[in-house]
């Protein structure tokens, strides 16, 4: 019967603090970013004090793989925001959609006009063509010489 003995795996201060920021993240705690931040690979550089491409799989595999995992399970929870940040974002959708609203308004109130340009001078030809046409002569038909000569 051998077992096997695995030493523990040295981790560098650059992993830890990785790692801290992972946590505080998780938690929705962090010393950095902005509360609320979304956790992503690049976030928990940033969290740790360091710029995004220094956490990469191929220094820190577990620690990404972690990350990764953690994100995907976590995928469909929302955000939690707090009653401010909810009221804000509806403010914010709320001016969004008066903007649209009075978009839509002038759009209609131009295609509207318009429409009564195109009626007014539809009538306006109208009312030529029938006075050009009472001004025809009724006999259409004109002989350019007599057959009688």
């Amino acid at each position: 019967m051998s077992s096997k003995v695995t030493k523990p795996r040295k981790v560098s201060k650059a992993e830890l603090k990785f790692r801290e920021a992972f946590e505080r993240l998780k938690q929705g705690k962090p010393d950095i970013l902005p509360k609320g931040t979304p956790l992503s690979q690049n976030n928990v550089a940033k969290e740790a004090g360091v710029d995004p491409s220094a956490l990469r799989r191929v220094r820190f595999p577990e620690l990404v793989s972690e990350i990764q995992e953690w994100i995907e399970t976590h995928k469909d929870e929302k955000s939690t925001k707090t009653p401010r940040q909810m009221m804000l974002a509806q403010r914010s959708k709320n001016r969004d959609l008066k903007e649209k609203y009075q978009s839509l308004e002038e759009q209609r109130d131009k295609a509207l006009s318009q429409l009564l340009d195109a009626q007014a001078r539809i009538l306006e030809l109208t009312l030529e063509n029938q006075s050009l046409r009472s001004q025809l002569p009724t006999n259409t038909v004109t002989h350019l010489f007599d057959r009688n000569n």
